[in-house]
């Protein structure tokens, strides 16, 4: 079976960088609406209020994990109200303290960002919140919130190694906990396809052999349906139809290789159904906007060299 959430995630460079520690007190408050990508607040101990333009302010306990999109304007705070004046930051080595101790809450920052020029997205596609605790029966995503907090309040030998592996696993079982109890209203976005069982079939179709010449026709025929069936499933669940959808991968996934790998550029036009670098580098012109030499050194120059896809 693909993994096709997982080959969504790898192929669109999503990256992880872990950010602010914060251990707080009484009185406190920080901005945490400037990066680029996605932010992930994990509390680990005690509680804390997440403020949001137009929206009440949401109270977060110890095992809460809440996900915001890039640029999403919000604060944390100690108060469900912004009124009081927060004490002084206090830097200590990589741990932030905010507020006046006892230090009874410490959070967690997290920051994932990825290729946003590629079609083919996971968190682009998220809402404007993902909220997910002990409350979503997950023990994995407990249990990942647990060893964090342990490894935070008494680091070890390799803390830093350990810290990078649970923040890489922690966006996967986020998902894991959230996607189940999802309302309906991603249809047209990526994640529609996760509602759709046909159109996931024929996706899983197109990520096990892109190379092979796809049509329509034979994609209906290999889901045991009709054109127009699929057709208008493929619109209803992601927005586009079976040939732009399979058009579109394939420049993923070329930008990725461009991006993650050496490979010549004949190799990567034959990876992804081109039978010529001329005709895969107009391909690549129309949908980056450069040609994919010009794309592989800007992403080099962009630091978002990464893992090699598969």
């Amino acid at each position: 079976m693909v993994d096709l959430v997982s080959q969504v995630l790898r192929v669109s460079g999503v990256r992880t960088s872990l950010g602010t520690l914060i251990e707080a007190g009484e009185d406190w408050e920080r901005d945490c609406g400037d990066h680029p990508g996605a932010t992930v607040h994990v509390v680990t101990a005690g509680r804390a209020w997440l403020h949001r333009p137009g929206c009440d302010p949401r109270e977060l306990a110890a095992g809460d994990v809440v996900l915001l999109p890039a640029n999403q304007e919000h604060r944390l705070a100690g108060a469900p109200d912004l009124r009081t004046r927060p004490g002084p930051a206090e830097p200590d080595g990589q741990v932030l303290r905010l507020g006046t101790p006892p230090w009874l809450t410490r959070i967690m920052v997290i920051h994932y960002d990825c290729d946003h020029d590629a079609h083919t997205q996971v968190l682009d596609a998220l809402p404007d919140l993902v909220h997910v605790g002990p409350r979503n029966g997950v023990p994995s995503l407990d249990d990942t919130v647990r060893m964090l907090g342990r490894e935070l309040s008494d680091p070890q030998i390799a803390t830093t190694a350990v810290l990078d592996s649970l923040i890489d696993i922690m966006l996967i079982q986020i998902l894991r906990a959230w996607l189940p109890s999802r309302p309906s209203t991603h249809e047209r976005s990526w994640l529609g396809v996760l509602d759709d069982s046909l159109v996931r079939a024929a996706l899983e179709l197109i990520h096990r052999d892109p190379a092979r010449p796809w049509t329509t026709e034979s994609l209906a025929q290999a889901t045991a349906v009709s054109r127009a069936t699929l057709s208008r499933r493929f619109v209803q669940a992601i927005g586009s139809g079976p040939a732009t959808y399979l058009a579109q991968w394939r420049m993923d996934l070329a930008a990725a290789r461009l991006r993650d790998t050496q490979d010549s550029l004949d190799a990567v036009a034959a990876a992804v159904g081109y039978g010529s670098v001329a005709a895969f580098s107009r391909a690549f012109v129309r949908a980056r906007g450069c040609s994919p030499g010009r794309y592989r050194v800007r992403a080099g120059a962009r630091g978002l060299i990464g893992s090699t896809p598969g």
